[in-house]
């Protein structure tokens, strides 16, 4: 199987988030473990958010929050995904 992701580019507007259709992310976590649970679309949706804040344009400290409000599952914990240096 052949996945191909087409990469948004970053403008001063913020980090462009796209989803894939049906994308199921969950996460959780403990003192010694974090869990990052996801279906095929979501991981092609975070594979393509990564890329994104890879660019060379996208300045240190930029970062996309995710949280059960809006992207992962009930009950989730909250994931903030930064870039740095």
């Amino acid at each position: 199987m052949k996945v191909t992701l087409e990469v948004p580019v970053y403008s001063l507007e913020g980090v462009p988030v796209q989803w894939e259709e049906g994308f199921d992310i969950a996460t959780s976590g403990t003192a010694d473990c974090f869990v990052l649970s996801a279906n095929k679309a979501g991981l092609v949706s975070l594979a393509t958010q990564l890329l994104t804040l890879a660019q060379d344009d996208v300045p240190v400290g930029c970062h996309i929050h995710y949280d059960e409000f809006n992207s992962l599952e009930d009950g989730s914990v909250e994931l903030i995904i930064q870039k740095t240096v």
